[in-house]
């Protein structure tokens, strides 16, 4: 099965015309936002890792908004509130850095350690040519939206997310079993009310659920379900060609795998979701990151990694990545307040 795009209009990027997509990006003057929404412990930082690796450290940097909580963690206990409320949180501060950061300017960011509950003393961060947003209230304020190039909300079922939070949260924050299932279950109304209705304003939304051959499988091969709740691309590179080889699933597959797509009929906005499950085999997914380099002239893309096979949510990134590369090639102007062409 092939996915094609129509071909977008000539000389649209310096991509298509042989030019290294990196060095093009390297060189241009913009500052390219992403911002990547969803629960604390939701998965938010696996679908934005291929962009890290693929364009590496000189060109990505990462904020988390934890940093920009105005409550520590005690002070938070005493005043009842949960960081999941904006009032919680320095929504307006946040706004002011990216806009700056956007405008290639660097920000003395504050800083929140999670393994004690408070603040440290800001640092100096500067802006790479890709910023990545992760928060509970990236997609939150319209100011937010109107800065943001990419982006995507991260939304595992309860099962799946419980299971994830209570691990990172005893590993890493030094939280018990109990408190961390206490803990979810206060956040969940303040996680209704402010945080899932940011879903709307993605351009991506992943949804993540246990396998539908077996919940085992997370624990022994991070095997899930994962859904792409996408909007139309509404520019194209010319002649991209996603190929999926069936004869190589059909045959030489030795695991389970599923492709499903659901057109969302709805008046207001037209979305397609597309559902991987279970695991391919890693020359199909190779077959597939040699395409987007082709397209891009960006390598290596290498998820696969010469692995055997690759899960559904190896095959999500992908997706991703091609989806976020292919915006940032039609970006053709800065949005930074100079407003300076992009040199593309």
């Amino acid at each position: 099965m092939a996915m094609r795009e129509t071909p977008g209009p000539a000389g649209t990027n310096g991509a298509r015309n042989g030019l290294n997509f990196k060095e093009i990006i390297r060189a241009s003057p913009c500052v390219f936002a992403i911002g990547v929404a969803g629960d604390s412990g939701s998965g938010k930082t696996t679908f934005t890792q291929s962009i890290r690796e693929i364009f590496g450290e000189d060109l990505v940097t990462t904020i988390t908004l934890d940093d920009y909580h105005l409550y520590d963690r005690e002070q938070r206990r005493e005043i009842g509130v949960t960081p999941l409320d904006p009032r919680a949180n320095r929504i307006g501060l946040i706004e002011e850095h990216l806009a700056e950061l956007k405008a290639g300017r660097s920000i003395m960011k504050p800083v929140y350690d999670h393994s004690v509950g408070t603040f440290g003393e800001p640092v100096p961060f500067a802006p790479g040519k890709i910023v990545i947003l992760e928060g509970l209230h990236t997609l939150f304020s319209p100011r937010l939206r109107e800065l943001l190039d990419f982006t995507l909300f991260v939304e595992p079922d309860r099962e799946v997310k419980e299971d994830w939070k209570i691990r990172r949260d005893m590993a890493k924050r030094g939280y018990e079993r109990d408190q961390v299932l206490r803990e979810i279950l206060e956040r969940e109304p303040d996680y209704l009310r402010y945080i899932a209705p940011q879903r709307g304003f993605a351009d991506v939304v992943i949804r993540i659920t246990h396998s539908k051959y077996g919940s085992v499988l997370a624990q022994t091969r991070n095997v899930y379900q994962v859904s792409l709740l996408q909007d139309p691309i509404d520019q194209t590179i010319g002649d991209v060609d996603l190929g999926i080889d069936l004869f190589a699933i059909l045959s030489l597959s030795e695991r389970n795998f599923m492709l499903e797509f659901i057109n969302h009929e709805d008046p207001r906005r037209r979305r397609g979701e597309v559902v991987f499950d279970g695991e391919l085999g890693g020359h199909v997914v190779r077959r597939l990151e040699q395409s987007i380099e082709e397209q891009t002239h960006v390598r290596p893309i290498a998820i696969a990694r010469e692995r055997e096979y690759v899960t559904a949510v190896d095959v999500a990134q992908l997706i991703v990545a091609w989806r976020i590369i292919h915006r940032r090639i039609f970006l053709e102007r800065c949005t930074g307040p100079n407003q300076t062409p992009a040199g593309m």
